[in-house]
């Protein structure tokens, strides 16, 4: 795991001393990200530099440092991640006469795109990354994006180049660049709590998309190029629609297990100290049980707890971990704790980010790198499985909807927003569903009725910002039109790579620990879409097929509790030890002389929550991250970590 960085002076004007200069200084912003080596190579004449931090996880040696050129000298690259099938695309590689210097990953990488091409490797790597890759000979820069966006990559061109980087922040250090805040991207993020790629909030900087690549030539126009898909998850949903799976449920349940197993067991793999998070839910539960299947020694595991029982799930996961025989560590969190974190969002999320448990996730990540280096997470069972009640839920309401005329549901969703309506709603239990049903009555087709269902702000709270295109206004590819997957496609494509996938990348490296995902495994990822619904929920349980795969491992009662989720009582705390902060950031003369937000209906909200006449945490939790985002963007950005390694320099190749 490490941090990439690097840029393209479109007109080639700029000398190699002003290009190392700018591959050190966009590296300096990552060094959390690879706090054990750097390094910087530029070619003056193309008009190149590729900028390197690294966290060394396999092949510790210099071997395994970066940037790293091919051995024919064509290719130089700079990567981010773990390729888990390395081993045996060295043995093929070997066998086709390729010679190997070092024991890395990225050597992998470089002699398979040596023999087979950019586009052929990539469909052929099992792992997460994000990399750049220059070709020498052709003078194109390719920058690519593993399939389900596990590893972050963000481009952009100005002042007449080009420039990349793992994180917004390393761009920033770019003296072209202009930080122009994006009043539609804003609105994204305040309905949604992220900004869904491949918008950032920066006019002018995009996020590659998950399982694309793009290629810049050197001296390229901007409009010259875009994102080339080599997989697409809409694809292969399409694929499970067509070819489900057609065995009976024990096959299915024995597939899984082995599939399961085999990804936990691949990234095992790892010259440092390793270990798992554990919430003793489902997902984490299970794949500590493989991990501790196939360890001769206790594994490491960690979790956290809260002084509020509703949110306190220390308890089960200790009960998990005793059972398989694990080395298991517990932290309790306060208050005090998450208002000592706050400050730190904004630093380690680049761009607003408002998940409530972005907090708990980050202080998780600080206590697990105290022991190991790298992290195994349960994160995309909930998509894969059917682990969320949402799922049935929006399927239900749009059930119900089809069956009143267009024009009544229209009528409907006009009473509804009544001031009188509004006041019996707001009051009403969530678990009714014909409170969803009025709030979503007009919505024209399920993608827009999720929509409003998983909105943070359904009015329009961003002042002069109109929210482009995404999944949820425009269908994706293998849209899904008739099939109970279409919930999971929408949030494959947007919930899981830009809120979960984004929170444990920047919560985990913003401490230098690796985290791994072993149920985004492709091969896991496509089987699970070929499942029959009812392999995943039945009768009401949620991830059924996965619970038949934990009950080889963990008796069922260890795990078996209503859902919570993995977050931190944010709401009560704005009411309490958070409250002062939350004020004075929201702030109604604050709001309206920056002009981003509407003030009367933030203010209106806020005053509601803090006097317990509604619960608008989500909502108030993504006013208030944006709101500390742009305090922090004027302040100097803080000290960095110190490397622990000494910085190696690659020259440039002649």
């Amino acid at each position: 795991m490490c941090g990439i960085a690097g840029a393209l002076d479109a007109r080639v004007q700029t000398g190699a001393s002003d290009l190392e200069e700018l591959g050190w200084a966009m590296a300096a912003r990552l060094a959390h990200r690879g706090p054990d080596d750097a390094g910087v190579w530029r070619d003056e004449r193309a008009g190149v530099v590729l900028a390197h931090r690294r966290l060394s996880i396999i092949d510790l040696s210099q071997d395994g440092a970066q940037p790293m050129r091919s051995a024919d000298g064509r290719y130089l690259v700079s990567y981010n991640g773990e390729i888990y099938n390395h081993l045996s695309l060295r043995s093929e590689l070997e066998r086709a006469g390729r010679a190997f210097r070092g024991r890395s990953d990225t050597e992998v990488l470089l002699e398979s795109v040596c023999e087979w091409g950019l586009e052929r490797t990539l469909e052929r790597l099992n792992g997460m990354f994000a990399f750049a890759l220059y070709d020498r000979v052709e003078r194109r820069l390719h920058l690519a994006r593993d399939r389900m966006g596990e590893k972050p990559l963000y481009y952009g061109w100005f002042g007449g180049g080009f420039a990349f980087a793992s994180e917004l922040k390393a761009i920033r250090a770019h003296p072209a660049f202009e930080a122009e805040i994006d009043r539609g991207s804003l609105a994204l993020y305040m309905r949604y709590g992220y900004v869904p790629e491949p918008f950032t909030i920066y006019r002018g900087i995009q996020k590659l998309p998950p399982g694309t690549f793009l290629t810049v030539p050197a001296g390229a126009d901007a409009a010259a190029t875009a994102p080339r898909r080599y997989w697409s998850v809409g694809a292969l949903c399409a694929e499970g629609l067509a070819a489900p799976f057609r065995g009976d449920e024990r096959e299915a349940v024995d597939e899984l297990d082995a599939l399961l197993r085999d990804a936990v067991h691949l990234r095992m793999c790892a010259d440092v100290p390793l270990g798992a998070f554990l919430s003793g839910g489902i997902d984490s539960s299970t794949v500590v049980a493989m991990m501790q299947a196939q360890s001769p020694r206790p594994v490491e595991t960690f979790a956290i707890g809260f002084q509020e029982r509703d949110f306190d799930e220390a308890s089960y996961a200790r009960a998990v971990a005793q059972h398989l025989g694990t080395n298991h560590h517990e932290l309790y969190l306060t208050a005090r704790d998450a208002l000592d974190a706050v400050p730190d969002m904004a630093q380690i999320y680049d761009e607003p980010f408002s998940d409530p448990s972005q907090i708990p996730t980050y202080l998780l990540a600080r206590f697990t790198r105290t022991r190991v280096t790298v992290s195994l997470s349960g994160d995309g069972g909930d998509e894969l499985f059917w682990g969320y009640d949402r799922y049935a839920h929006a399927l239900s309401i749009w059930e119900r909807l089809q069956r009143i005329p267009g024009g009544a549901r229209a009528m409907v969703g006009l009473l509804g927003r009544s001031r009188a309506a509004s006041a019996v709603l707001r009051r009403a239990p969530a678990r009714w569903g014909w409170r969803a049903v009025v709030e979503l009555a007009p919505a024209p087709d399920f993608r827009s009725l999720y929509r409003g269902l998983v909105s943070r702000w359904r009015e329009r709270v961003v002042v002069g910002g109109e929210e482009p295109p995404t999944p949820f206004t425009e269908a994706p590819e293998g849209w899904p039109r008739s099939s109970p997957d279409q919930p999971v496609l929408l949030d494959l494509l947007t919930y899981l790579p830009e809120d979960i996938l984004t929170k444990v990348d920047r919560a985990s490296m913003a401490v230098s620990l690796e985290s791994r995902v072993p149920l985004l495994d492709p091969r896991l990822v496509r089987f699970a879409l070929r499942l029959p619904a009812e392999l995943k929920r039945r009768g009401g349980v949620t991830k059924w097929i996965l619970r038949q795969v934990l009950d080889r491992y963990v008796p069922r009662r260890l795990v078996e509790r209503p859902k919570r989720g993995f977050s931190a009582p944010i709401g009560a705390w704005m009411r309490g030890e958070l409250r002062p902060w939350a004020v004075d950031l929201l702030d109604g003369p604050r709001l309206r002389r920056e002009g981003f937000l509407d003030a009367g209906l933030v203010e209106g909200r806020l005053a509601d929550h803090l006097r317990g006449r509604g619960d608008w945490e989500w909502p108030l939790w993504s006013a208030l991250m944006f709101e500390s985002w742009l305090e922090a963007q004027a302040k100097p950005a803080p000290a960095l970590p110190q490397t622990r390694g000494s910085p190696h320099r690659i020259r440039s190749i002649p």
